[in-house]
């Protein structure tokens, strides 16, 4: 079996008992490591840690957590990522979105940046990283499939506009509320008259250098001479910068004395040893708000694996991503932490600041735990406005409203599915916004499939190729009707493949055959075989046969386990053309 990567065996079967538990990857790319890739992964450590020493921060506010505990979040799983990940790159730590769904999640159940908000916290981290492992070891990988990118793109664009609203209080300087974007920006309206107008400039000024670092940065320093990677690097190190700017500022001119918000006093240390609360009553509570945080983890991780990874020829096991994640998360809850996953901006860092393996993220760990031994006491004059800026400017990046007009375009059906989510996110809150987003894709899917798209076909002429008697010249008989199913056959569609097969009985009087083409059909569950079972039985009623051709050999087998094909008045064909040779042939001829 290929390695995670494509280009190396898997070497530790052993360790996966009858092949229901994950393996552990770092034994294949460990056992190859070398002195250049550690170069390699040494200065992409070093460019991750700097981006994210101020993301950690900002995401443990955002989570209404102390700052402290972004930075407790993000060495742990990066160990424990490093040892059964799959992806080279991934840079596992808060993340933007999975904090607000933990803010929104703990919520009501405590008050934020109290000691029983920061436990209910480790709870969440706990539970979901239960959920995610279980699934891995039931291999249910493929769960993600039912978020479709659309649903995505539109959950995330509305939880970045969400997460930039509720930072805009913290840079104002002022109390604001609200359940929902609407109700967030009508507050913020109403608290302009109280704007601390120092943490607004501060704020402001940030924002700004940080967008202009983002993209005029880079280009700038090139055209100086620099070479494009150091380039890079400064560039990366915009939000460092724009923190010890305006500590340094806070300190020397007292700002925090004219009611400037600061960090204060951070703990300073190792990540200590916690562990969850067993309040089962809290479990109940907190368990559809973890399964959510949980698969909303896993998708955006797994998007941004296998896109990185693709690019090096490489690919990541879903299943054993899960299983990954989840240690990843039981690891932040039993360190401080709160709930993680890989982060799209700092994977792509890590990706174009060339690491090679995951030791990239054990050396970012390290980067990591010295800051937070040794650097912490400089945070304390630190404006809480700077890390509000940070966090707009890294979450404004992830809106895509222009998905709405490419969906109008090209799918009505998901410009739907968009819409509503974006909508029902920014009105209702991002845990119904994701369920409602879901639950209309799989609507539309079931509607889609429930109307299958069921051809008559006929023979092009010269070829022994068939095609739609609607968009083709073709050849057919009077005496026989092809009809090529082009959908797996279940319960929703299975009559509409009846209805089909009697309309077109009806409008053929002379019919003898009916050959049902399979070439197209991956799945016959039980519903759809019983409307084979009646579709053959009113056919033999009129005199009139039934086969199939080309059927699939997965599809074949289950047949032959059941009466459907010895009771078959018909054949079962290798190729159409076949039967068509047989059946009639002068349209051959």
């Amino acid at each position: 079996m290929a390695g995670p990567t494509g280009d190396v065996g898997l070497t530790n079967k052993t360790f996966a008992w009858r092949g229901y538990l994950p393996s552990v990857p770092l034994l294949d790319w460990a056992s190859t490591y070398k002195r250049e890739t550690f170069a390699s992964d040494a200065i992409a450590a070093v460019i991750v840690t700097i981006m994210l020493i101020p993301q950690s921060l900002a995401y443990a506010l955002l989570a209404g957590l102390p700052p402290e505990v972004g930075l407790y979040a993000s060495v742990a799983p990066l160990l424990l990522y490093a040892v059964f990940g799959t992806s080279r790159v991934l840079a596992v730590g808060p993340v933007a979105v999975a904090s607000l769904m933990t803010a929104a999640a703990i919520g009501e159940h405590a008050l934020a940046g109290s000691q029983a908000y920061w436990a209910i916290a480790i709870t969440l981290a706990f539970m979901s990283g239960c959920m995610l492992m279980v699934m891995g070891v039931l291999k249910l990988g493929f769960l993600a499939n039912f978020l479709s990118h659309p649903v995505i793109s539109g959950f995330i664009s509305a939880s970045a506009l969400l997460i930039a609203a509720s930072q805009l209080k913290t840079i104002m300087g002022v109390n604001a509320t609200g359940d929902n974007f609407i109700d967030m920006v009508q507050s913020l309206v109403k608290q302009i008259p109280n704007t601390q107008w120092l943490s607004l400039c501060i704020g402001l000024s940030a924002m700004a250098f940080l967008w202009w670092v983002r993209k005029g940065l880079k280009p700038l320093l090139v055209r100086w001479g620099m070479a494009a990677r150091p380039a890079d690097f400064v560039a990366k190190a915009g939000p460092v910068a724009a923190i010890a700017a305006s500590t340094i500022l806070t300190w020397a001119l007292h700002w925090q004395a004219q009611g400037l918000k600061i960090v204060g006093t951070v703990p300073q240390g190792l990540p200590p040893f916690t562990a969850p609360l067993w309040d089962m009553a809290l479990w109940k509570s907190l368990a559809v708000p973890a399964l959510l945080i949980s698969v909303v983890g896993f998708v955006e991780s797994v998007s941004v694996g296998q896109t990185l990874a693709a690019k090096r020829r490489q690919r990541i096991e879903p299943d054993q991503e899960l299983f990954a994640l989840g240690a990843s998360n039981i690891s932040a809850a039993l360190t401080g932490g709160f709930p993680v996953t890989g982060g799209f901006a700092r994977s792509v860092v890590n990706f174009d600041a060339g690491a090679q393996t995951p030791a990239s993220g054990v050396l970012t760990a390290v980067g990591i735990t010295l800051a937070t031994v040794f650097l912490t006491p400089a945070l304390y004059f630190l404006p809480k406005a700077t890390l509000a800026a940070t966090i707009v400017v890294a979450v404004l990046s992830l809106v895509d409203l222009g998905i709405l007009k490419r969906t109008w375009a090209y799918s009505k059906p998901d410009f739907a599915a968009v819409l509503a989510t974006l909508l029902a996110t920014l009105s209702l809150g991002v845990e119904l916004g994701l369920v409602v987003g879901v639950g209309l894709s799989l609507a539309l899917y079931l509607f889609r499939t429930s109307r299958p798209h069921i051809a008559e076909v006929g023979l092009v002429s010269g070829t022994e190729h068939f095609r739609n008697v609607n968009r083709h010249q073709v050849q057919t008989s009077p005496q026989l009707l092809s009809l090529r199913a082009d959908e797996s056959l279940y319960f929703a569609n299975s009559r509409a493949l009846e209805d089909q097969v009697n309309n077109a009985v009806a409008s053929h009087p002379q019919l003898m055959h009916v050959v049902l083409q399979c070439s197209a059909i991956n799945d016959i569950d039980a519903s759809a075989l019983e409307s084979l079972e009646a579709i053959e039985k009113r056919l033999g009623d009129t005199g009139i046969k039934l086969h199939l051709s080309e059927v699939k050999g997965p599809v074949m087998d289950r047949l032959a386990q059941t009466h459907f094909l010895a009771d078959l008045s018909g054949k079962v064909y290798l190729t159409h053309f076949q039967a068509i040779q047989e059946l009639a042939p002068e349209i051959v001829a």
